[in-house]
């Protein structure tokens, strides 16, 4: 029998799946992990004791499940959060906690000498838009100027998934898809180091290898087999970042196809037959040859939902101790009887700055329209709807470029929660789908690692694997009603941000 193994490292959880050749789910294993906070706009994972730690826990749990031959896995993908910043030593030892993706905003001197440097419309020629928090060079060029002494000892700047890789086959990749777009111009098309500009941020050769997502890495080495219990010699795929996987596991396959990534923040993602730019959004090569993508992000969306879940609350985590009931279903008792617009309540979820559309990492939450008759709840569903007004703001810009959204394919966490789903569908006035397997970027990670080694001929043949499951239609009375908040929400940012950023 054949199997494949994907395992997913995010935010707050890791997650993995076992499944056979006819991609029947054998084993699923999850382990949560924290998020650190060191400093204002500032977010970092220890990659040792969080990603290594969490994918040798998840390979062991998943052979102990299934009690399967461990020679029996036909190949391994790994995928991680994007855009993070790692300097690793000639041993992949971390030289410092990995800086993560876009949330994470300490890098804005650094934005700011490079555009100086190369100016603005140099800037925009290479990203289609200004720097943004989601851009590792700026992140590499911080490590330079704040961090000497880690500089000089780096002997690669890996992402999450480049660096599993490498502890897993002793070889530095990154994928096309990742690291054409998040290190962004350091490479040229062909994938190789571009010198001159590597110049002032680092050495060409502190850059991993360019090679495509499915393409085989290595094969485990006899360390990593001893600490994953995986057999040596298994080929392992260069994987890709969350979203990539989480894209391919939802069936984003052809142009048209979108995935909307409900999880710690909110990732955007759909799938176009050319180039698009746009100052507020990203575009890059997708992973499937031949196509390209349109996409965005917010900074915050389940991140937000465990602040006023840990802050306002605690009587929900309390229940939730007692007698298991999950706190978020507890936190959402009352919300469906509260009518759109939460009884005249707006809020800005840039509760950790903000990427797209507004790309301001000084960016600050707001409730707006507070009165004596507002309940906690009130607050909490305002909340989920800001999520909703934020991921209609690039609707509205994938319209003007008159991209086609012909499947809207909604995944990660909050798909778990149906009415906010429907919120979105309400407010975008879009139909929001969802798949049927639930399980996302980690079985991504083995449809890509079954590609790897040619069980798949093309990528379309992936389209069988995927059902889909419950979809959200929107009501076309509640879309009217929200198109006054939706207004608000779009005039509040403007009207407030000189004075967020004098706080």
């Amino acid at each position: 029998m054949d199997y494949f193994m994907g395992i997913d490292t995010g935010t707050f959880e890791s997650k993995g799946v076992l499944v056979d050749g006819q991609f029947n789910v054998i084993a699923v294993s999850v382990h949560p992990h924290g998020m650190e906070n060191p400093h204002p706009g500032h977010f970092e994972h220890d990659a040792e004791a969080v990603w290594w730690h969490d994918f040798c826990a998840i390979s062991n749990d998943l052979l102990a499940q299934s009690g399967i031959d461990p020679g029996d896995i036909k190949a391994v993908g790994a995928s991680a959060l994007g855009a993070d910043c790692l300097p690793v030593d000639e041993e992949c030892r971390p030289l410092r906690k990995a800086i993560l993706y876009g949330i994470d905003a300490r890098a804005i001197d650094e934005m700011e000498q490079l555009t100086e440097l190369y100016g603005p419309e140099q800037i925009k020629e290479w990203y289609g838009r200004p720097l943004c928090s989601s851009d590792v060079m700026p992140k590499i060029l911080w490590v330079k100027n704040k961090e000497p002494h880690v500089y000089e000892k780096a002997h690669k700047f890996l992402t999450g998934s480049s660096y599993i890789t490498a502890k897993l086959t002793g070889r530095y990749t990154v994928d096309r898809f990742l690291g054409l777009a998040s290190f962004n111009p350091l490479y040229r098309k062909d994938g190789t180091p571009d010198e001159v500009l590597c110049g002032p941020i680092c050495r060409p050769d502190q850059l991993a290898e360019v090679l495509s997502t499915i393409d085989i890495a290595g094969h485990v080495t006899a360390q990593a087999a001893a600490e994953t219990g995986l057999a040596e010699g298994t080929p392992v795929i260069v994987g890709t970042d969350d979203s990539g996987a989480e894209a391919i596991s939802a069936g984003v396959l052809e142009p048209g196809d979108m995935m909307l990534q409900i999880g710690s923040s909110v990732y955007m993602f759909l799938c176009t037959d050319r180039l698009i730019s746009d100052d507020r959004v990203w575009r890059e090569e997708f992973i499937i040859p031949g196509t390209f993508d349109i996409s965005a992000g917010t900074n915050t969306a389940g991140t937000m939902t465990r602040w006023y879940r840990d802050e306002l609350f605690a009587d929900a985590l309390a229940e939730e101790a007692k007698t298991g009931t999950n706190a978020y279903e507890i936190m959402m008792r009352g919300i469906e009887d509260i009518p759109p617009g939460s009884g005249g309540l707006v809020t800005l979820p840039y509760f950790a700055g903000e990427r797209t559309p507004i790309n301001d990492p000084l960016a600050r939450g707001i409730i707006f329209g507070l009165t004596l008759e507002h309940t906690r709840a009130h607050l909490y569903r305002s909340a989920l709807e800001s999520v909703g007004f934020a991921i209609n703001q690039h609707f509205k810009i994938f319209r003007e470029h008159s991209a086609p959204m012909n499947k809207i394919m909604a995944t990660g966490g909050g798909t778990k929660n149906p009415l906010w789903l429907q919120m979105i569908a309400d407010i975008t006035g879009e139909v929001i789908r969802t798949p049927e397997n639930t399980i996302g970027a980690s079985f991504g990670d083995a449809m890509m690692a079954a590609m790897g080694i040619r069980y798949f001929s093309s990528y379309k043949e992936l389209a069988d694997l995927i059902s889909e499951g419950p979809s959200y239609a929107p009501d076309p009375k509640r879309h009217e009603m929200y198109r006054k908040y939706q207004a608000i929400f779009d005039e509040l940012y403007p009207a407030t941000k000189d004075l967020a950023h004098r706080l």
